[in-house]
């Protein structure tokens, strides 16, 4: 929650799980929150930095490692690792 002058207020601020988009409580021990910083061409870090957050669920069964190629896919920070297959 923010008050009048957009500062944050609240203690607990809830996370959605990048891959299943369902909120992760508070409670979720096993979820984690990955940050990866932004490169520009020369390879230096910039200021910026994409976040992905995974539930405690999704590392459970295991899929975690593909669900952050096929997100860092999507975001465009991997290239022809992630392809979808049946």
């Amino acid at each position: 929650m923010e008050n009048d002058k957009g500062t944050l207020v609240d203690l607990y601020v809830p996370r959605k799980c990048s891959v299943t988009n369902r909120l992760i409580i508070a409670k979720d021990y096993a979820s984690v929150q990955i940050s990866v910083c932004d490169v520009d061409a020369e390879g230096k870090a910039l200021p910026t930095s994409t976040t992905f957050a995974i539930s405690g669920d999704v590392r459970s069964m295991g899929e975690s490692d593909d669900s952050i190629n096929r997100l860092a896919t999507k975001a465009g920070l991997l290239k022809n690792v992630w392809s979808y297959s049946k």
